[in-house]
């Protein structure tokens, strides 16, 4: 494999890296040498990577060249996001808190070199910053306000390397270019394609089980992929699969979301897309979008701090109140009266501008149907919880309680029920989607849209067994060929 460190002029470069040659960033991009090159790894190391700028090119053109690249384009949008940089914070809160905990200035940069620092006491927080935003050279700046936060995640040239830690750069760079190091270049594929499914083993209540990922890994090698069970340690990864498949519970303001959004920046097929998450994970929308197309649901008010008085009088008590990104029943509050509708309805105002206020229907059990690329997938009863309004029930001691799972033939569910999920998830997108539903005297309602539904072993399988998951990856298998018209790898 050729490595090429881009420059604007190699014989200002300062750096002797043992196997590697320096080219200059207008050579790259425009001598025909360097187009057709195959098993090429380019390090862009140019001084901007701003717009239309030589180092912006050069990532660009490395992508269309099929070469293997750091930074991406993806990554330079990142670096220049605002938003990204929060998420960033929040992700690694607790790692940096930690790791500058004994500074006692209030601000600091820290110099990543290929991943690496010369303080080992930064050796962590060094590698996730870059695992989160792979380049070559990195510099985060922090500065303290009560806590310390990451303000500024930026690229910089290597004129600007101090003489004292050309020697660390050296090694770092030495050590991330060997065929050692974890960084290297992905080993060759058994199958057409590469899957990556993102899970988390630790998650409480994963929406597949530890023997259901198993049921995806045996249906996607049948089929020819070679699959991968990733976590949110492997960020930087994601450019070496062909899709990536969420089975994490996603949010917004999550690395499930960032994961998605990496993964369409990249080109890759992704379920669930970031726009599903987007749509799914916010019950306003949702209850905008139903009621806009006329999809039943129950009676429903957006609440806010000056129209709580209309809920006794457009909803009634009981009602139920919803945090507009709430998930397995966490979130979502049954209030009895007018006192506890306050207090429900001040505490979740605390997250969010907005909270969802909605009929309460009392059903022995909810439909589930399951949608993917806009066909019904399986169809569910998930029965409420002894003694409770709900499907889960989570108890004072800490234990959760859940309802019986009952699958129902496609067939044998009532028409209405079937016809109202597929109408109300087609208007999300082609994404994989579970429609909760209640029937009242035969007409069915629509309580939400989930993104990232459950699929376990022994419960929305039990009808189809391993066809349910066969069925899931050869619509990963269609549309990757629908991408690359029908060519292998």
């Amino acid at each position: 494999m050729s490595i090429f460190i881009v420059v604007e002029r190699p014989k200002d470069w300062p750096l002797e890296i043992p196997g590697v040659e320096v080219v200059s960033a207008r050579s790259y991009l425009t001598h025909n040498s360097y187009i057709g090159l195959k098993g090429v790894r380019v390090f862009n190391l140019c001084r901007s990577y701003r717009y239309q700028s030589l180092g912006y090119y050069v990532s660009l053109l490395a992508a269309a060249r099929g070469h293997k690249h750091l930074p991406k384009i993806s990554t330079i949008q990142d670096m220049k996001s605002l938003t990204m940089i929060r998420f960033a914070d929040d992700d690694l809160e607790d790692l940096i808190q930690k790791s500058l905990a004994p500074l006692q200035s209030v601000k600091f940069s820290l110099s990543i070199y290929f991943g690496s620092n010369l303080a080992k006491r930064y050796t962590r927080l060094s590698a996730q910053l870059f695992n989160l935003f792979q380049a070559p050279l990195l510099r985060a700046d922090f500065v303290h306000n009560k806590k310390w936060q990451l303000q500024n995640v930026s690229p910089f040239p290597a004129s600007e390397i101090p003489e004292e830690h050309k020697d660390f750069a050296v090694n770092s760079a030495t050590e991330f270019f060997s065929e050692s190091t974890h960084w290297r270049e992905k080993k060759p594929s058994q199958g057409r394609y590469d899957l990556a499914i993102l899970q988390n083993p630790e998650e409480r209540d994963p929406p597949s089980d530890k023997k259901a990922l198993k049921n995806f890994v045996r249906a996607g090698e049948r089929l020819g992929f070679s699959i991968d069970l990733i976590d949110k340690e492997d960020f930087g990864r994601l450019g070496e699969y062909d899709a990536l498949f969420i089975r994490e519970t996603t949010n917004v303001n999550h690395h499930t979301y960032r994961f998605a959004r990496r993964a369409m920046a990249e080109g890759m097929v992704v379920i669930d897309d970031p726009e599903s998450i987007l749509k799914c994970t916010n019950k306003v929308y949702l209850a905008e979008l139903m009621a806009h197309h006329k999809i039943p649901i129950p009676k429903t008010l957006i609440l806010h701090r000056d129209n709580l008085d209309e809920v006794p009088r457009e909803i009634g008590l009981p009602c139920i109140i919803k945090q507009p990104d709430s998930a397995f029943s966490r979130g979502v509050h049954k209030v009895d009266d007018i006192r506890a509708l306050e207090e429900g309805v001040d505490r979740l105002l605390e997250k969010s501008e907005f909270v969802i206020a909605q009929e309460y229907m009392p059903t022995s059990f909810d439909w589930r149907v399951g949608v993917l690329d806009r066909q019904v997938l399986f169809v569910c009863k998930y029965h409420m919880s002894g003694h409770h309004w709900q499907i889960v029930k989570r108890a004072s001691n800490g234990k959760t309680y859940y309802g019986k799972v009952e699958s129902v033939p496609i067939g044998a569910a009532p028409r209405a029920v079937v016809a109202t999920a597929l109408k109300a998830a087609n208007l999300i997108g082609d994404g994989l989607y579970g429609v909760d539903l209640k029937v009242i005297r035969r007409k069915p309602y629509v309580i939400e849209i989930n993104d990232n539904p459950n699929i376990d072993s022994g419960t929305e399988d039990s009808i189809m067994g391993e066809y349910l998951y066969e069925q899931i990856m050869q619509v990963f298998l269609k549309r990757i060929e629908a991408q690359r018209g029908g060519k292998l790898k």
